[in-house]
This record gives structure tokens, sequence and C-alpha cells, in this order.
């Protein structure tokens, strides 16, 4: 076996072996057969890469979406008992693209919740914020990304499902075009409006996973030829905002106010400020989707809900029942009224290119979805639930930051067939934008609409590992996104390190020192990105660090965050905590 089909088998295996082990139940529903994914990734070593983009690549689907050998139960144990005897569409091109699928993520039941807490599995933990929704209903796909488990996950997207969770946990969350992607094998929750959703940890990663999956399906009526266009050329869109009186009005005061910060930098790089646009049409659309729109819900998995009242969550069943009395003649009202509806906000785009809001107005804990679970959830699909009813292509991506320090995302949106012009400007937000305002002086590519079909898929061949403020979901994370790194895995160092937190550092940052007699084994991730990009990167570095081998606890060295001399002045020794993530949430909930 060569050094890149071990390094291949191994990031598979190490991925599985995490999620096999790891200290959140609520996270996935069911595994692949460990030796089911030993051959797999025998069979895939044993060729060449060839023309796959996804080669070698671990990854999770959400459990509406069919997994040959898996119950596909989405989130509902009773509704399915027994194993799928094929896989989904869109599983069947994930390994035709060389992905090894690991298995199915929880879910909010039947994908009907943006909060990530209607399962009766559980609840999966926000690994950035652990008081917090992880979001909904792909909750588990996105925790699994901004956990550092695989690159990249599969969920599904009808009101917001993938883009909500993707602002919650501080990643990104692609919604393409409805049709874009085949839902064969995926248990509907409204048929017709039900998209894919493609969760990772960079905007590029996740166009390059929808370029692998995206196509026509002759077995799904609900697939549509549209080819992925690539970016307008150079410069930047006109961006159509809200207005300051609607954000004020919608938004919790922290993310009204990173709203506004995002908008100043847009306005820098783009030297436009864009225009204010009134979405009063598309809020109206959003509201049919659980008005009439909800009998589409009770179509789909109604007699279910109705012959198992015991098996289903409360509110869910709620929910879906109420489809139940809703009557033909109210549901083509509805039609008619949306296609009025549609033409109104389609007129924006004759004066904007993309739209971009918030993604959420506000960040609900859990206890505040325990005490009101259909108020909560009602009011997180304010800027999301019209997005497939009015066919949209959507991204979602972190934005400026918080002052509190909680993550912040906005979603750029745009008409049917855009979704490389949404994944142009988001990945540029992104970037600019990434963990502090003054990202807003670092250059930008010169050219910033970059084929994203023909750049290589998911990172470089060069390899570093991070152990604090630049861990995904951290202050400085979007300084790798920039380089366009991809996560490789989380892993530990050997067991020779001590970890310090150090003192007067903005933002916090951790000190890593190696002590053969003291040391413990510390949680790292490593990132690939090309040479050059590399170089950049070590270019960057500044006191109180430096880069410097770091022994990995497979024996391996790569290059990583350590302290300078005389960093450790007035540093905290926090080795105990295993790994800067882990302390900095002992800090929160302490």
């Amino acid at each position: 076996m060569t050094t890149a089909e071990r390094a291949t088998a191994g990031a598979v295996l190490a991925a599985y072996e995490r999620l096999c082990t790891i200290d959140d139940p609520a996270l996935v529903v069911a595994l692949v057969d460990e030796a089911d994914v030993r051959a797999r990734v025998g069979a895939l070593t044993a060729t060449e890469s060839g023309d796959r983009p996804l080669f070698g690549i671990p990854t999770l689907v959400k459990d509406n979406i069919a997994v040959a050998g898996l119950p596909t139960t989405a989130g509902c144990p009773a509704y399915a008992t027994t194993p799928a005897s094929a896989s989904a569409a869109v599983v069947e091109r994930l390994e035709e693209a060389g992905a090894v699928v690991l298995g199915t993520t929880n879910m909010d039941q039947f994908a009907t919740g943006l909060v990530g807490t209607r399962s009766p599995y559980g609840t999966p933990r926000n690994p950035v914020a652990p008081d917090r929704i992880p979001g909904g209903s792909s909750s588990g796909s996105a925790v699994a990304v901004a956990r550092g488990i695989v690159p990249f996950a599969l969920g599904t997207d009808t009101a917001g499902s993938g883009r909500v969770p993707a602002a919650c946990t501080n990643t990104v969350g692609l919604k393409p075009t409805r049709g874009l992607v085949s839902t064969r094998g995926v248990v509907p929750a409204v048929p017709g409006l039900d998209c894919i959703s493609v969760h990772a940890l960079t905007v590029a990663d996740a166009f390059r996973v929808l370029a692998a999956i995206s196509g026509f399906d002759a077995r799904d009526p609900s697939t549509r030829t549209m080819p992925l266009q690539r970016g307008p050329g150079r410069g930047f869109p006109t961006v159509g905002w809200l207005a300051d009186a609607v954000v004020d009005v919608e938004c919790e005061r922290a993310i009204a106010r990173s709203y506004r910060d995002t908008r100043v930098v847009v306005a820098g790089i783009s030297r436009d400020r864009g225009l204010d646009v009134d979405l009063t049409p598309a809020f109206a659309a959003g509201a049919q989707l659980y008005g009439p729109w909800v009998a589409a819900r009770y179509a789909a998995f109604g007699t279910f809900v109705d012959a198992h009242p015991d098996a289903v969550d409360p509110v869910v069943a709620r929910v879906v029942s109420a489809g139940r009395a809703v009557t033909g003649a109210e549901v083509f009202a509805a039609q008619h009224e949306l296609m009025g509806l549609a033409c109104r906000t389609n007129a924006l785009f004759s004066t904007v290119d993309v739209l971009v809001v918030p993604t959420i107005p506000f960040f609900p804990s859990l206890d505040e979805v325990a005490a009101d679970p259909i108020g909560v959830n009602a009011r997180l699909s304010r800027f999301t639930d019209f997005v497939n009813l009015l066919d949209l292509c959507a991204v979602a991506a972190p934005g400026a930051p918080r002052a509190d320090g909680l993550p912040f995302g906005v979603t750029v949106i745009a008409p049917a067939g855009a979704d490389a012009l949404v994944a142009d400007v988001a990945a540029r937000l992104h970037a600019t934008v990434g963990g502090t305002l003054g990202a807003t002086s670092r250059p930008v590519p010169e050219d910033p609409w970059p084929d994203p079909t023909s750049t290589p898929a998911l990172g470089g061949t060069a390899r570093v590992a991070v152990v604090g403020a630049h861990l995904r979901g951290m202050p400085l994370h979007h300084e790798l996104a920039a380089l366009g790194a991809r996560f490789d895995r989380c892993t530990r160092t050997a067991p020779r390190y001590r970890l310090y937190a150090l003192s007067g550092s903005v933002p916090p940052k951790p000190g890593l020192v190696r002590d053969d007699d003291r040391g413990a084994a510390i949680e790292i991730e490593v990132y690939a990105l090309g040479e050059a990009e590399l170089g950049r990167f070590v270019a960057g570095v500044a006191a109180p660090l430096a880069l410097g081998p770091i022994e990995l606890d497979d024996g391996t060295t790569m290059p990583g965050f350590v302290a300078a001399a005389g960093a450790l002045d007035s540093a905290i020794d926090i080795t105990h905590h295993g790994g800067w993530r882990t302390y900095m949430e002992s800090r929160r909930t302490g």
C-alpha cells in the first residue's frame, strides 16, 4: 500500500473510530458495519483516484436519506425497522465520486423542525454553544462537521433545515436549486420542495460536493437539467439588504449589530453599499409553508402519524395533523397567491443580483425551546422558509462575529440556477468577514470569481496542525478558510505536551509546549492545503506563537502552532482539559 493509500485508509478509519467512541450519543443514528467500511476503503485504494473528486473522503448523511443496509428512520425508529435494500440516488453519486459513507445522523423527526430537539434519539450537542440549540432539522450532519469528524455531510432542506444548523454551529450550509440534486430515496417532508443540503466548513468544499452529486435523474421526476454555471466575472455583484428598521424589529440586538458589521465589510470590498429591499412578499410566501402547505406534509406521512401516535414526537404530530383539515380549495388558492408573491419577489432581482439576510433572527437556548417549542421554531424560520417555495437557491455561511462570541451567520440568496453565484459571494463573505472585522484589510484574490468546478477538490497535499483559535468554530478559523484549507482529521498529539492559556491574547489563544516528563496528549485538528497556501499561512504567524514540529499520537510529525520563547509569562496551565475547545467550553458553562 502506498503512502497515499495509507493516508486515505487512515482518514476514513480514524473518522469511523471517533464515531464509535464519541461522547455525544445523540449525534449518530446508525453506522455502517466496520467490515463494510474496510471493504469500501480496500476497494478504493486498489484503484486510481481518477476523476473521482471526493476520493477517500469520509462522510455522513441525514437519517432520512437511504443508505443500503441501514434503516432509514427519519428520526422515528418505528418508521423503518428493516434495513434499506438500496441507497438513495445521492448516496450512489457520493460513492461514485469516491466518498465513503460511514452512517446516518440525527434529525428533527420527519424533517419537521428547525431546532434539532424533536428527536427520540436526543439532541446533538452544539460544540460551539453547548447551552444553545444545534439547529435542525439537519442537526446531526451540521454538528458532525462542526466537530471536525467529517469534512462534509449531507442533510435536507425544506424550510431552512440545511441553513439554520449552519448558523447555529458556525459552519456552511448549501441549499441548491430545487431539482438540481435527486431526492429519490429520501423520505419526503414536502415533495417538490425538499432539497439535499451540503454541510461543510468552507463554501468551496460544499460547492465541490454539490458538483459531484448534482445531475438529472430519470427515475426522479422532480429533477431538472441545469448546469452549474460559474460566477459573473470580475467585480462584486449588487447586494440587496434588509433595511435597518426591519432588522431592528426582526432580530435580537446582537444579531442586528453583526448584520450591520457584515454590511460595512461588504461595502468595503465591493465599493457599493448595495440597496435596501422590501421582502414583504417573500415573508408572506414563507407564511404559507405552515399554513396551507402543511397539507403536503400530511399527504407525505400523515397516515403514519395517525396510525402510530405513541411513536411520533408530540410537537411533530401537532404540526402535521393540522394538514388533515386543509381543503383542496385552500391549497389551490394558496398556489395562486404564491404565484403573485413569486412575481413580486423576482422583481427584486431586476435591481440586485443577490440578497444577503441574517440566517436566523435569534439564537435560542435549549431552555427557550423547551418552554415554547412551536413559537421558537416559527420565529427561527423568518429568513429561510420562503426560499424553496419561491424556487430560490441559497448558501448560509458565517458572518461578522457577535460581541458575545456566539456564532452569527448570513445567507446569500438568488434565483434558481444561480448556485455558483451565491457560492462565490458566500465564499468571499466568509473569507473576508471571517472571524474579525480586521479581516477587511486582508487582500482578496485578483480574480474573485474562480470557477469552483475547476479547482482541486477539498484542499492540497501539505498538512498543518492547529490547536486553538484556528479550530473550526473559533475566531481565527476564517484564515484557514480563506486559503482553501480542508479539514483532514481531529486527532491528538503524542503524550509529550502541555497546554497553556496565554495572558492578554486577543482573541484568546493557547500555547503548546513540549514536555517529555510531564506531558499529555492534547486534542488538535489537522488541515490540508496547498504548498503555496501553507507558505502564506506560516508568514502570518506572529508572536507569542510560532510554527514548529508537532509529534502526533501516531508517531508522525507535522508543522503546527507552538508557544514562542517568553510566551508563558502569566499563562495558565490548562493541560488537564485535554484541549482548547474543552477549556473554552468550561469557561462558557462554568
